[in-house]
């Protein structure tokens, strides 16, 4: 394994790769072969699920080659990754098969940007080791060899360098401590495995304190974020670095990094910060450090995670990026149906969004073609957005604008607008993190529009279902609420209904199909319909019920419903009640006094086509009031169901039997946090 290993990653020209083994039956990628990089660097994707927006699991999943030529492509489409690891390197990944059937995938890495294609040599290649791979993954499950342990990754050793001889090492030596400076050498782990004696006097250390020791553990004062990070650029990008830093109290040293694939040689110099500072700027050119955007990075994941509309994600995305990039405008935007539309923005003038808002698109638009192309664009000044969109009309009040493309599934969805008050460099390094993170917002924008379609959709449905209005009768009194559970579409099978039968017979009904989603509103329709058809033709309560009943075991659902159904006489101030398994109603009297109205109930509808359903008939008195409800009124984890029905019977007693809104804003304020859909009828037969 390592040979092929080491095989694949020199014929192809690379200087590192990953090897991922899919165990059978597994839904995830595990690491077991690391070449070329630290072991540490790769820490975060030991396992890769096949869902992960990650280039080796897309390969596997659609079992193709995945090329990310350089930073802005990974940027762009792997975000995830590319914060964290904002470099400058290129990337294949491809599935490692044999016999037909995937066994892991294999991830290569190139140091720099490459061609936007890899050469057919390098495909070539690539193909050639995954193959070579996956046979010998194979012959392991065949002879019934145990992989190695998940999670627990080999790192390939490094190729042996060629033998020095003694003279040569002499006259090394010799040119080493001619140069000027100091120099040391790390292993591609980072830790010293040589300094010289001008090295360790600029570092303030003993040499012999120095070797083995990472430099940021062996002198306290390196320890900072830039120190790691160009280190981290070295081993990724495999280009030189520098940077300059403070070793306490006043003295400043300049550092080279050159890297190679055993590690990293290192120049140390002394230097005046001041020769080597920019001239003053009101704005840093390379915008906020690392460790910021990293903080506010993590800060805007977990806040994003937590997004569940659109305006959520409007509302995170302004105050993370806003604070941490420094800028003083954002606006994210998408197209409909030909036409620009604004989906939210921050520190901007309302009447400057509506003029934008619902525009044809067209290509004199700032960021229109972001929108179509998914290629970022940035503007360090208005004589730069000026040259590449010429009508443009300074009028924001702003001085440097970048427009990032919002990918989700590969395309743009969208794009997010960042704006400046002042000139505004965009440095290569800054560029790469503003379109990473444009992509979370993406994603997490991508989940928000299905969560508002779907609750939209949801909404439309239930009203659609339920009744837009119920019948006036002269004399009679009647309010309903509806009340969705909290989990979910938003959406359930509760229902009411008030059907007028003459001038002076009325029905009501109101009933509970299982479920909450979709398939129990369309029953609670038919449900809704099947009452409402057997009503209008004057069959009494049992019999609406049986008629009903037999229509849904025909139908077969598979979801069960209880219903209760109501006849009123209001001429004669007499009522007739059958139940289908649903709580009893409640009867309010004039003097207040409250009785619930017990009748033996039937079966619920849709179990047994031959079910007969007793009934109950009961007075009307003047100024009474029939409350009717769904479990969800009064069902609570841990709480007896009779003592939460007499409960809501001492509400009603207590409530102002005049206002009949005013008694149902009551009844469904105290109700228990709704788990379940709430469904209310109150009826005032007259005084």
């Amino acid at each position: 394994m390592d040979t092929a290993m080491a095989a694949v990653v020199r014929e192809t020209g690379a200087f590192g790769g990953l090897l991922y083994v899919l165990p059978p039956g597994d839904d995830a990628l595990w690491l077991i072969l690391v070449a070329g990089v630290p072991r540490e660097f790769v820490v975060p994707w030991r396992r890769v699920a096949l869902t992960d927006p990650m280039p080796v699991a897309d390969a596997v999943r659609e079992r193709r080659l995945v090329w990310v030529p350089g930073q802005e492509s990974m940027a762009r489409h792997y975000p995830r990754p590319a914060l964290v690891l904002p470099y400058d390197f290129a990337l294949s990944a491809a599935p490692v098969t044999s016999s037909a059937e995937v066994r892991g995938g294999l991830v290569l890495l190139w140091s720099g940007a490459r061609s936007p294609e890899p050469s057919p040599g390098v495909r070539d290649a690539i193909e050639r080791g995954c193959h070579r791979l996956g046979t010998l993954l194979q012959q392991a499950v065949d002879r019934g060899d145990p992989l190695p342990p998940p999670g627990r990754p080999r790192t390939l050793s490094p190729a042996a360098r060629r033998a020095v001889s003694p003279g040569e090492a002499e006259v090394v030596a010799s040119f080493v401590d001619r140069l000027p400076g100091g120099s040391c050498a790390l292993d591609t782990n980072g830790r010293i495995t040589f300094a010289t004696p001008t090295a360790a006097d600029l570092l303030g250390a003993d040499p012999a304190d120095l070797v083995g020791a990472l430099p940021w553990e062996a002198l306290p004062w390196m320890d900072v974020p830039q120190v790691e990070d160009r280190y981290r650029a070295a081993m990724v990008s495999r280009k030189p670095q520098s940077f300059v830093v403070l070793r306490p109290p006043d003295v400043w040293l300049s550092f080279e990094l050159y890297p190679d694939a055993s590690g990293i040689s290192v120049r140390i110099t002394g230097t005046d910060p001041s020769e080597r500072a920019p001239a003053p700027s009101s704005e840093p050119a390379a915008g906020p450090s690392r460790a910021t955007l990293l903080y506010h990075l993590m800060q805007l994941a977990a806040t994003l995670t937590e997004a569940v509309g659109v305006q959520d994600v409007v509302d995170q995305t302004a105050d993370q990026l806003m604070p941490a990039l420094g800028a003083q405008g954002m606006v994210l935007m998408t197209s409909e149906d030909g036409r620009l539309k604004i989906l939210g923005y921050r520190g901007y003038r309302a009447d400057v969004m509506s003029r934008f808002d619902g525009v044809p698109l067209s290509l004199d638009i700032p960021g229109t073609k972001v929108l179509t192309s998914g290629v970022p664009s940035f503007f360090a000044s208005f004589d730069d957005l000026n040259r590449a969109y010429p009508s443009t009309v300074h009028e924001d009040g702003m001085a440097a604008w970048a427009f990032m493309p919002l990918i989700a599934s590969g395309r743009p969805i969208g794009s997010l607008l960042l704006s400046y008050r002042r000139p505004h460099a965009f440095p290569p390094g800054e560029r790469a993190v503003l379109t990473s993170l444009a992509g979370l917002v993406g994603q997490a924008l991508d989940r928000a529009r299905l969560y508002d379609s779907k609750n939209n959709l949801a909404h439309r449905l239930q009203s659609a279902l339920l009744p837009h209005s119920l019948p006036h009768l002269p004399g009679l009194r009647v309010t309903a609420r509806y009340l969705p559970a909290a989990r979910g579409l938003g959406i359930g099978g509760d229902f009411y209904d008030l059907i007028r039968l003459d001038r002076h017979t009325v029905a009501a009904t109101i009933g509970d199909v299982q479920g909450h989603n979709v398939d129990a509103a369309v029953l609670m329709g038919q449900v809704r319909t099947a009452v409402h058809a057997h009503a209008t033709v004057g069959a009494p309560p049992d019999h609406v019920l049986a008629g009903t009943n037999r229509l849904l075991t025909d139908l077969d659902p598979g979801l069960f419903t209880s219903c209760l159904y109501v006849h009123l006489d209001l001429a004669r101030r007499r009522a007739c009640l059958a139940t289908a398994g649903h709580p009893p109603p409640l009867l309010r009297h004039a003097d207040g006094r409250t009785e619930l109205l017990r009748v033996t109930p039937g079966l619920l509808l849709g179990i047994d086509p031959d079910v007969r359903y007793p009934t109950l008939e009961f007075a009307l008195p003047r100024g009474c009031v029939l409350v009717l409800y769904t479990d969800g009124l009064v069902e609570a984890p841990g709480v007896d169901l009779d003592d939460a029905t007499a409960a809501l019977a001492g509400l009603v007693e207590h409530a102002d039997p005049t206002d009949l809104d005013a008694m149902a804003d009551t009844l469904i304020r105290h109700a228990p946090t709704p788990g379940d859909d709430i469904a209310l009828l109150l009826i005032g037969p007259g005084a």
